[in-house]
């Protein structure tokens, strides 16, 4: 059954019977004869054929079967990593998701302590902005993601583990380093933005919603990286995390405005809701607690 059910979420994902039999090394009447058996194991129609235009369709309850296929494969994976691992040693695969501030800036550093107490777990990293980090723990192509975006769906289990600094970001001989903080003064300004999707876009649009600002214009980067430079260059002024900001401001290359207050949002880590942790999700989970409380704590 089981090979049957990996069968089957190949065909679903290449939409083929022939490529699908390709991906997964099989021929592809082996692949027919697996969903035959599928099909008659439930006694329901999982695919629709199409004999002369040659194309296949996935029923309703062939859509239910392959999220359910990939929830007991990944169950399965999971058991089998915990069971040869049985022992206090820590094996098998962990594939972390994380938002690109999390990903560029916060991750490299923990990941350097948790693989040196871990050296038998395999470490896969996938970065991508929230909204699109979030769609691959849905699909379970991640074990676990990091976040600093809402969550679009209540699929998830969402905790919060660190709280990140907010900068407002100008060029470095700016004229408004030498002036009174004034929201005032926002009005009408180019702003640097990350794209729609991402966590900082999201904190930028409370910004400026929230302090009623009207933009003159917003230009667009897909990166942390892009952005800072932006401002760096002169293009415009952004609100991003201090993170990002914390090298140029050493080498003046950027100015961070002091604000009437302070603004903050929260690194989450996120999991797929009623899937069951792997142990080196847990153990990856404990240990960025403790990291996060350590760096609360240089930070203060």
């Amino acid at each position: 059954m089981i090979n049957e059910l990996k069968t089957f979420i190949a065909v679903v994902e290449y939409k083929n019977f022939t490529k699908a039999a390709e991906a997964i090394n099989l021929s592809q009447p082996s692949v027919s004869l697996h969903i035959k058996h599928l099909e008659e194991y439930f006694n329901i129609i999982l695919i629709q054929r199409s004999v002369k235009q040659k194309t296949i369709s996935i029923t309703q309850a062939g859509n239910l079967l392959y999220e359910r296929s990939k929830q007991i494969i990944k169950l399965l994976e999971d058991t089998k990593s915990e069971l040869m691992a049985y022992t206090n040693t820590v094996q098998g695969k962990l594939h972390i998701g994380a938002s690109f501030t999390i990903g560029e800036y916060f991750l490299p550093a923990f990941l350097g302590q948790f693989a040196k107490k871990y050296p038998d777990l395999e470490l896969e990293v996938t970065i991508e902005n929230t909204h699109n980090i979030c769609k691959k723990v849905k699909n379970f192509e991640v074990d676990l993601a990091l976040i600093e975006g809402s969550v679009p769906s209540s699929d998830f289990i969402k905790e919060p583990f660190y709280k990140d600094k907010m900068a407002l970001a100008v060029p470095y001989n700016h004229y408004l380093v030498n002036r009174e903080f004034s929201i005032e003064e926002l009005q009408n300004q180019t702003w640097i933005s990350r794209e729609e999707g991402s966590g900082t876009r999201d904190y930028l649009n409370l910004f400026l919603s929230s302090n009623n600002i009207n933009p003159k214009n917003i230009i667009v980067f897909g990166s942390n990286y892009s952005v800072k430079e932006a401002v760096k260059n002169n293009l415009g002024i952004t609100f991003i995390s201090s993170f990002v900001t914390k090298n140029s401001l050493t080498h003046k290359e950027i100015s961070i405005l002091n604000t009437n207050q302070e603004y903050t949002r929260h690194f989450s880590y996120i999991l797929q809701e009623g899937n069951i942790p792997s142990k080196g999700t847990l153990v990856f989970i404990d240990m960025l607690k403790s990291y996060a409380k350590t760096m609360d704590t240089y930070n203060s």
